[in-house]
């Protein structure tokens, strides 16, 4: 049996953190294969790579010229989608004082998406909270809560709807407001990876982002890729389930990734746009699991579930196709939606 532990590292500038996942990969007697697998490090986060199958084999060199061209994918989409590079596309529009700003393909189709699942929660996932988010320092040797009247006034600038998409070109209507693509770009750059080892032939594979887990095909004997759950402050001891799964993508969200204890209470990386505090329901951590949508879709649904606690999440999940979920509350419990594949530990 191969495993796969991918420790999820410090909070990312790019993306919302996520719940490390652990993959189980391959224990029937015809996918004993090792893989080619390499290891990197992007999106603020140890990332994997393996490939089972390529080509109708396994040819090492393909695989990690293959493997060498979706971290090169990665690295693009790194440094397009960051707003804390200065030379990307979401940084442009942010220093662009409300004017009209032309960018790439792929900024152009997160920032559309995000405006879209900004809308579909009801302003409870909305990528103009960067103001906010700027003001938290979840990594600090002493963290400390953010300045109340700097706070507030961050607020008043995020509002999805003040920015404005014309093709390739966005504009921020409020020249104050700042573009955060976390919570969904991680999700896009996996998806963006997983062309890239198809296009190089690739039919068996694991692409694992640190809690974004895409997969190519199936195993090579034609099985599922079994997915454990790591149980929540467990420092990856423990897992609360398992998951079973062709291609498609797993994404788990988590409140405890990024979070810091300040005068005996605790805060996470999840913020509400509407206070600028972390959200507080009684959810630690959700899975979602779907075969049809996007690693991208998956992504920000993932952010919004834990805003909205177990039964809203629920009803929102249900309204959604191809998705399932499981959702772990504060009181240690688990609960799925009726199509979820889910082994309990």
């Amino acid at each position: 049996m191969t495993h796969y532990i991918v420790k999820k590292m410090k909070g990312v500038a790019l993306l919302a953190t996520l719940l490390i996942i652990i993959t189980q990969t391959g224990c029937n007697s015809n996918s004993d294969i090792e893989p080619v697998t390499r290891d990197n490090y992007f999106l603020d986060t140890t990332c994997s790579v393996s490939v089972y199958q390529i080509d109708g084999g396994l040819d090492e060199d393909k695989a990690n010229a293959a493997i060498t061209k979706a971290y090169d994918r990665c690295r693009e989409l790194d440094k397009l989608l960051s707003n804390k590079t200065d030379s990307s596309d979401v940084t442009k529009v942010n220093r662009s004082g409300g004017a009209w700003v032309m960018v790439g393909k792929d900024a152009a189709t997160v920032i559309k998406e995000g405006l879209r699942y900004g809308k579909l929660s009801g302003g409870a996932f909305d990528i103009t909270i960067g103001r906010v988010t700027d003001l938290w320092d979840f990594h600090a040797d002493k963290p400390k809560l953010p300045d109340e009247a700097k706070l507030q006034e961050a607020l008043r600038h995020v509002n999805y709807r003040n920015v404005e998409v014309d093709g390739n070109r966005i504009r921020l209507l409020d020249p104050e407001a700042k573009i955060d693509l976390g919570g969904i770009a991680k999700g896009y750059v996996g998806d963006e990876m997983r062309k890239v080892l198809k296009k190089e032939g690739v039919t068996s594979a694991v692409i694992n982002l640190g809690g974004n887990i895409v997969t190519v095909g199936t195993k090579p004997d034609g099985s599922k890729y079994t997915i454990g759950i790591e149980k929540p402050f467990s420092d990856r001891q423990e897992i609360i389930g398992r998951t079973h799964i062709g291609e498609g993508t797993v994404v788990t969200s988590g409140i405890y990734e990024r979070q810091f204890e300040y005068k005996g209470k605790r805060y996470h990386h999840i913020l509400s746009p509407k206070t600028g505090y972390p959200v507080d329901t009684d959810l630690e951590a959700v899975s979602l699991v779907t075969v049809k949508n996007s690693s991208m879709d998956t992504d920000a649904m993932s952010t919004i579930c834990l805003m909205k606690g177990t039964k809203a999440a629920k009803k929102f999940i249900d309204s959604q196709k191809g998705i399932e979920a499981a959702f772990y509350g504060k009181d240690n419990k688990t609960s799925t939606t009726e199509g979820m594949d889910f082994e309990a530990e």
